[in-house]
């Protein structure tokens, strides 16, 4: 029987089993990719918006010679806490069931070997991301293998037609980093303007390639259909189509929250968001807790590592105080 079992390697699920293990706590944690599996999906060259100490967990420096760190470094910081913390760590192993059996949880998972395994916990947390789940244009050819929820780098797509779906961040930085390759980059954006998110010292950069013509750039568009070689795309002029040979839709992501459903946790409706105590994360189903971004609704953006990694902090000290009771 385990203390607390967590599903979910990210940031904030380490975070949660440090918190538990500074409490006298003995947690797992369950992750179906790698160890902060979010992360290494991150673009290879990508940096963060967010200062070191922000992105920081269990109270371990996090230090980098940059004023914001880069994906490498944060994944290097992120394996040297769990090492440094001695957490328990299952990764490649994906939970296929889990449900409420007397006064706790039998979970059941899945490894890359295919091999079935099981356990009992007193209490459960769901630290689950949502890059799994990217938001859909819903349109014809959308599932064509040339189209993309996710961007890695640049260098194979030289010379190739690219169009980006998309106004943040995730886009603006794929868009120059593909120009800056050679690719020719098409910009679709259902907004008439860039979101007021785009980092400060980008949007300059990227309006000036804009008006050089090194990116082509459509405001108040959306896609309508998407072929072997071509996009259509509906414009304030009307129906174009252009050109391409891959489309990167990025679009931003949503919690799947199918599996706190079937645990019995309630959402609200309007919002989205998971019935649970702010202060100490626990759900409508006693003894089953949430942390990091499935705690927002249908604004996944309302919660990211720097607001996420505090979570942990307060169910430690709600089982904790339950045991004591």
């Amino acid at each position: 029987m385990e203390d607390v079992l967590i599903i979910g390697g990210g940031p904030c699920g380490l975070a949660a089993a440090i918190a538990c293990k500074k409490a006298g706590l003995d947690p797992l944690i369950i992750e179906k990719g790698s160890l902060v599996h979010s992360i290494y999906r991150y673009p290879t060259y990508m940096v963060f918006h967010s200062t070191p100490d922000l992105l920081e967990i269990g109270g371990i420096p996090f230090a980098t010679a940059n004023d914001k760190p880069t994906r490498q470094e944060a994944l290097n910081y992120y394996r040297l806490v769990a090492s440094r913390e001695d957490l328990r760590v299952h990764v490649y192993e994906t939970v296929t069931e889990a449900k409420r059996v007397g006064e706790g949880f039998h979970v059941t998972t899945t490894d890359r070997f295919s091999k079935t395994h099981h356990y009992e916990a007193k209490k459960l947390v769901i630290a689950t991301g949502y890059f799994d789940n990217p938001n859909r244009l819903n349109v014809p050819g959308e599932d064509l293998p040339k189209v993309s929820s996710f961007y890695k780098e640049a260098h194979p797509y030289a010379g190739l037609q690219v169009a980006i779906v998309g106004g943040n961040n995730s886009a603006v930085d794929a868009a120059m980093e593909l120009e800056r390759a050679g690719a020719h980059v098409t910009v679709i954006c259902r907004r008439t303007e860039l979101s007021d998110k785009v980092k400060a010292w980008t949007r300059p950069v990227f309006e000036s390639l804009i008006k050089k013509g090194r990116i082509q750039m459509f405001f108040g568009a959306t896609v309508s259909a998407i072929e072997e070689r071509a996009i259509h795309v509906n414009t304030a002029d009307g129906e174009i189509t252009l050109a391409n040979d891959h489309v990167f839709a990025l679009i931003g992501y949503r919690p799947d929250r199918t599996f706190l459903r079937s645990l019995g946790v309630q959402t609200d409706e309007e919002t989205g968001v998971p019935a649970h105590d702010p202060e100490t994360m626990e759900t409508n189903v006693p003894g089953l807790y949430i942390a990091g971004v499935i705690a927002a609704g249908h604004h996944a953006n309302a919660i990211f590592i720097e607001n996420g990694r505090f979570h942990g902090e307060g169910i430690a000290r709600h089982i904790v105080s339950q045991n004591n009771a």
